[in-house]
């Protein structure tokens, strides 16, 4: 472990030095107003295959200090940098380095949050806001630092609502107004049959079923095709049933008189081993329709970006949102939809046919998820906000 100290007028500048000294890993060892400042004695960890020759039959060995940044004040040169090799230590040793090394990051952490609460206090606040409502604290910072300086509480609010809709890109009510081709996709039990027929209920509503194909390509679910089928002919629609998953393309270009041709696809797992080959087949048909992925906003974000990920073979071209009112919360559904910048086309929140199905608005979504968190008393607290935002490059921005 390689150990310095650092003097310099304010913490902000201390802390930026010993960055730039010992890099992104280094932990604060101890902290101290002084005459000159803030002094602040850090450490960083160093390889053992880093060291010189010489040092590694002793692992230890005393090395220059490296030059100083010009924004900090030269310390007096009395107390060398000390690197110790972590590979002649034995395992409990090392573990309890671990510990200290974390018990140190914890307290850099709280260091950098007080001192960004003392010089920001509104970006803190609205860090706050933007994780009480679930937001991924990557996607929460970034609105933070666009914020204007000398904003008030309330500006800043606004400001940060509104920039988060900017980052949710909506497609509008464009399918029951001019049609389309679409594949509904996505895992078992998200609710792909249901907005289906929410769909074709709001297109024969408005243009009649004359020029509406279902297609219930579902071959894997006991029941879908007879669900399809049934919907058709409550509406007087035409149904038109694959033989295989992989006859799609073809079936395709024999209802290109259709203006829209709405396709239920199996609910898959993504460990599925025929999941790749569907994949593949609406890959290859990415020109003849698009692929909409149906999300669950009651999942977790984590189970949601995994499932963007893995859906990306087939090109999915727009995302809809259902079950909004199991949600306990969903600033991690608005995070995955920013983060991946699929648009969404419309939300559902219900059951009912088609009451509970419209379209997507990226205020309205905000607007939604602030009020689950008010109305689930969703509250951040310390603990979780010096872990998320408690960083050195706060303190030395």
């Amino acid at each position: 472990m390689r150990i310095i100290r650092q003097v310099a007028p304010n913490t902000r500048l201390a802390l930026r030095a010993v960055r730039e000294r010992l890099g992104e890993n280094a932990i604060i060892l101890s902290s101290c107003r002084t005459s000159e400042g803030v002094e602040v004695t850090a450490g960083a960890d160093v390889e053992a295959a880093e060291l010189p020759p010489e040092c590694v039959p002793t692992g230890l060995a005393t090395a220059e200090p490296p030059p100083q940044p010009p924004s900090a004040v030269a310390i007096e040169p009395s107390v060398p940098a000390i690197e110790v090799g972590e590979a002649m230590l034995n395992p409990s040793v090392q573990q309890e380095l671990k510990s200290l090394r974390h018990m140190l990051e914890t307290q850099l952490a709280q260091l950098a949050w007080s001192d960004l609460t003392r010089r920001l206090p509104v970006q803190a606040e609205l860090l706050r806001e933007l994780t009480e409502i679930g937001l991924a604290p990557d996607l929460a910072q970034r609105i933070a630092d666009q914020l204007p300086q000398d904003s008030d509480p309330t500006y800043a609010r606004r400001f940060a609502f509104t920039a988060l809709a900017q980052y949710l890109p909506v497609t509008g009510e464009r399918w029951t107004d001019s049609g389309g081709r679409l594949a509904f996709i996505g895992l078992t039990g998200v609710g792909k049959t249901t907005c289906l027929a929410k769909i074709a209920v709001r297109w024969t509503l408005r243009h009649g079923a004359r020029d509406l194909a279902l297609v219930p390509a579902d071959c894997a679910r006991m029941g879908a095709r007879e669900e399809l089928q049934t919907l058709g002919q409550l509406l007087g629609a035409s149904v038109h049933v694959p033989d295989r998953f992989s006859d799609l393309p073809q079936l395709l270009a024999e209802l290109s008189h259709y203006r829209l041709v709405l396709i239920d696809t199996p609910g898959t797992s993504v460990r599925d081993p025929k999941f790749a080959a569907r994949l593949g087949v609406l890959a290859n048909c990415a020109s003849q329709l698009e692929s909409v992925l149906v999300l669950s906003a009651s999942t977790q974000a984590a189970a949601l970006e995994e499932v963007v990920r893995r859906f990306e073979p087939a090109h999915p071209g727009s995302a809809l949102l259902t079950k909004l009112d199991e949600a306990a919360s969903l600033g991690g559904a608005l995070s995955v939809l920013a983060r991946s910048q699929l648009r969404l086309s419309y939300i559902s929140d219900g059951q009912r046919i088609p009451e509970d199905l419209r379209p997507a608005r990226a205020l309205d979504l905000v607007s939604r998820a602030v009020a689950l968190a008010r109305d689930n008393g969703a509250n951040a607290d310390e603990d979780l906000l010096r872990h998320r935002f408690g960083k050195v490059k706060h303190a030395g921005a």
